[in-house]
């Protein structure tokens, strides 16, 4: 197995390593870059079924990729619900240990997705036809705080940062999604604040976050408002929320122009300056382009989908409450957006900054910009 120690040691020696094509083996890591600045830079990496979108982890060079460029890792999939807890009364704890445990051997911090993704969609099945019985919101807040307490108490020491809940808001309405976990509860905010407070109490120092994709494009105006108004909310209740996860998965999806999708650089940096007034930190948990709509020529392709990027980040990370940027993977092999969403064309997308064969991309250039221009954050 390549480790982080042996992979730095042989870069700065310009030695080269199975399965890590390099053309520049002395640039800074991405995190080394960060850091510089007062900020960290991670990666998802997933143990998914090996040589699928999801199974970075099997792979080495992938582990040696991430392990050179990152201070973090969260795990993909592996602690949300639909992997964790397969049934009421089990929990399946060996996918996330296996990678927490990787990432500690490394010297790699761990970030937490997710205590609770308040979305129907992704609410297991078995939770959806649970029967909670006569005193629902007993039955419900049972399972909420039997879960948050046993997977944030199992990792407390070894994860700074947890996304405790997911996805709260309709982004077309902006309204707050409701399960049948929240239905039983008696109210999606009850189940959030709940959420927080167990997850508090197993976890007094950990960092507590609420993530959502709401980002800088006009069709999220509405998505914007709904999440300020929830934070409001949370902080009203003294809900102990400490940060705003921005997911930021930027481009298209095949709807407008993906090169542009109505920026709204103002408002954007209006949003990010409500939430920094609210006392809060922000994260960028989970960046990634998709290039679905833009031309096929990789060279092209590979500009537009970095030119987008470098001007998101440069505008996002000039607000210095944020203190983390997580791409959602690294290598385009394992990005979940292979299986989303596909092209037009069926060409395999290049969302993230290397390719499938470990080399750097124009995007892993533009990260790095962004990275070296970023004001200095504070203490």
């Amino acid at each position: 197995m390549i480790d982080r120690r042996h992979f730095l040691a042989a870069a700065t020696a310009g030695i080269a390593l199975p399965g890590i094509v390099s053309a520049a083996p002395l640039e800074p890591s991405l995190d080394a870059l960060a850091r510089r600045k007062g900020m960290r830079f991670g990666s998802a990496l997933g143990m998914g079924k090996p040589k699928t979108p999801e199974g970075g982890f099997a792979d080495p060079a992938h582990r040696a990729l991430i392990a050179s460029q990152c201070g973090l890792i969260v795990p993909e999939n592996e602690m949300k619900w639909g992997i964790m807890r397969p049934s009421a009364d089990r929990f399946e704890f060996g996918p996330a240990d296996r990678i927490v445990a990787w990432a500690k051997a490394q010297g790699l911090g761990v970030r937490g997705h997710n205590l609770l993704w308040q979305h129907p969609r992704w609410t297991p099945a078995w939770l959806t036809a649970h029967d909670f019985g006569s005193q629902p919101r007993l039955a419900g807040e049972r399972i909420l705080t039997e879960h948050v307490a046993k997977v944030v108490g199992r990792y407390a020491g070894m994860v700074h940062s947890f996304d405790v809940v997911n996805e709260a808001i309709d982004e077309k309405t902006g309204t707050l999604r409701e399960t049948s976990l929240s239905r039983a509860i008696g109210g999606t905010i009850e189940t959030i604040a709940l959420a927080f407070h167990v997850a508090r109490e197993a976890a007094p120092h950990a960092q507590l976050v609420y993530n959502d994709y709401m980002s800088w494009d006009a069709t999220s105006a509405t998505h914007r408002a709904a999440v300020l108004k929830l934070l409001a909310e949370l902080k009203q209740l003294n809900v102990p929320v400490d940060a705003l996860g921005i997911q930021g998965h930027i481009g298209s999806n095949g709807l407008g122009v993906a090169t542009t999708l109505g920026r709204q650089p103002e408002e954007w940096r209006r949003f990010l300056g409500d939430v920094r007034g609210m006392g809060l930190k922000m994260l960028v948990t989970e960046f990634d382009v998709n290039d679905k709509a833009l031309p096929a020529a990789i060279p092209t392709r590979d500009r537009a989908v970095a030119d987008l990027a470098r001007a998101y980040l440069d505008l996002t990370l000039a607000e210095t409450s944020i203190d983390t940027l997580m791409c959602w993977g690294l290598s385009d092999r394992y990005s979940w957006l292979q299986g989303t969403s596909p092209r037009p064309d069926g060409l395999p997308k290049r969302p993230l900054p290397y390719d499938t064969v470990m080399r750097a991309k124009p995007l892993r250039d533009a990260v790095a910009g962004a990275l070296r221009a970023m004001p200095v954050r504070a203490g």
